[in-house]
């Protein structure tokens, strides 16, 4: 296997939080202590890597062996974006919602305009940016996914935001897709957003994973439809969302029955995001999580569940692997290769 990146996050059993690192193998090692919600190599150099925290961001430049703290990042860092348009920008979302921005390659963050969007729902935590993806090809342009806040977009790096839930709240009085089970509010669901995802081989499209399954905008947002995973698959929860780095038009996406469930599974679209079949042939015990690409290899895909162990297939999908999650290690929330 690839070598592996684990973030785990602390539980009241005693479970461990932190960065875990597995050479192909070898055994697991911590190599930075804290609760990890975020992990994402350079796309460019995979020695250098950062990693989203309950305390703020850290940065490798040895791939992943040793992690040190990054100026400008005093508070919960949920996802981290590299610019696919130039190397040296990068950026953080955060919880309470807000975005910050390094021009230095992550060595340091500016925390930008706090973002103009409406507070529909009240939940038991403060609403985070999940995910950051910027446009293919249009340079500033962002998208971002929010726990519990649905999604918003930026044209100019993230200096301002543009709402992009309130077609989400419409969908969340159809009769399938209501849930409200913190807030009472039906549409929860939809606005529980989990990972936006944007391709070069439909760079007019955005996709969005949210409890209540996988939905794309052809509008920037402005309207949403149903892909339907519910037609085909028994899951519907997305929790991530990724593009291959070797096609754009093949996807990867984590799919489970909840977020505290007994199973979960991977899928796989070969046409951007049109059709979906399953490409996971494994039975994991716990609610998938994570997906990870080797930005070396494209037969080389895996994926975390939150408890029990990491998935993965080294030939394109025909054959898989488990490798159990770290003895006394708490449940996984990010998955890197490097």
């Amino acid at each position: 296997m690839s070598t592996i990146h684990a973030g785990l996050r602390s539980t009241k059993a005693g479970g461990a939080g932190g960065v875990f690192r597995r050479e192909a193998g070898g055994g697991w090692g911590r190599t930075l202590e804290a609760d990890v919600q975020a992990i994402t190599p350079d796309p460019r150099n995979s020695d250098i890597m950062l990693a989203g925290t309950t305390d703020g961001a850290y940065r490798s430049t040895d791939r992943g062996r040793s992690w040190r703290p990054v100026r400008g990042t005093d508070t919960q860092i949920w996802s981290i974006a590299f610019d696919p348009s130039d190397a040296r920008t990068v950026y953080a979302g955060a919880s309470p919602v807000a975005v910050y921005r390094s021009e230095d390659g992550g060595e340091s963050f500016r925390k930008l305009p706090s973002p103009e969007v409406a507070e529909r729902i009240k939940m038991s935590f403060a609403c985070r940016v999940m995910r950051i993806a910027p446009h293919p090809t249009r340079r500033g342009a962002l998208y971002a996914a929010l726990e519990a806040g649905g999604a918003m977009r930026s044209a100019d790096g993230g200096e301002h935001w543009e709402d992009c839930g309130e077609d989400l709240t419409r969908l969340a009085t159809l009769p399938h897709l209501k849930s409200g089970l913190v807030s009472g509010n039906d549409a929860e669901g939809m606005l529980d957003g989990h990972a936006v995802a944007t391709s070069a081989a439909e760079p007019g499209r955005v996709f969005l994973a949210v409890r209540m399954g996988l939905f794309s905008s052809d509008d920037q947002g402005r309207s949403w439809q149903d892909i339907g995973v519910g037609k085909i698959s028994p899951h519907t929860y997305g929790r991530d969302l990724r593009v291959s780095p070797h096609d754009p038009k093949v996807m990867y996406a984590a799919l489970s029955p909840a977020f505290s469930s007994g199973t979960g599974s991977l899928w796989r679209s070969a046409d951007a995001g049109r059709n979906w079949a399953r490409f996971d042939k494994t039975t994991p015990v716990n609610t998938a999580m994570a997906v990870a690409l080797d930005p070396r290899d494209a037969r080389c895909v895996y994926f975390a569940a939150k408890t029990g162990a990491v998935f993965g297939t080294e030939d394109g999908g025909e054959s898989w692997a488990a490798v159990p999650l770290p003895d006394g290690g708490g449940e996984a929330f990010a998955l890197a290769c490097a």
